[in-house]
């Protein structure tokens, strides 16, 4: 169970980096763009942050519903970086490197909801 718990929290630094570059990059999209997908990139994740920090407070039943609010926060990131790419608001560089940011913290997300979905007992 250690490693699981080291896992969660290297979540927060990872997650911690990502959303420093992503305030970023937001903060160089074209103005109306920034207050509108900048506005609810940052909200998801604010939202996906808030989510990992309550892992280490819940019980180990409660955690696996968490993970997967993680996920989809993670999943929706990935969306509106492919709009922002698609419409040049990125380059391929800054995009590039915002999904291997999220890939990173998806793998420990994945490894995490795989451990909590085969040890639940609710």
């Amino acid at each position: 169970m250690e490693s699981k718990k080291e896992n969660e929290l290297v979540l927060i630094p990872k997650s911690e980096r990502y959303i420093q570059y992503m305030l970023e990059v937001i903060i160089k999209l074209p103005r109306t763009e920034k207050f509108s997908i900048g506005t609810e990139y940052k909200t998801s994740m604010y939202q996906m942050l808030t989510h990992i920090m309550y892992l280490t407070k819940l019980t180990q039943s409660k955690r696996l519903e968490y993970i997967n609010l993680i996920d989809a926060e993670l999943n929706s990131q990935r969306i509106f970086l492919r709009i922002m790419n698609k419409y040049k608001w990125i380059d391929e560089k800054k995009f590039s490197v915002a999904m291997d940011l999220i890939y990173e913290i998806g793998k420990i997300v994945g490894g995490l909801a795989k451990y909590y979905a085969k040890n639940n007992t609710k």
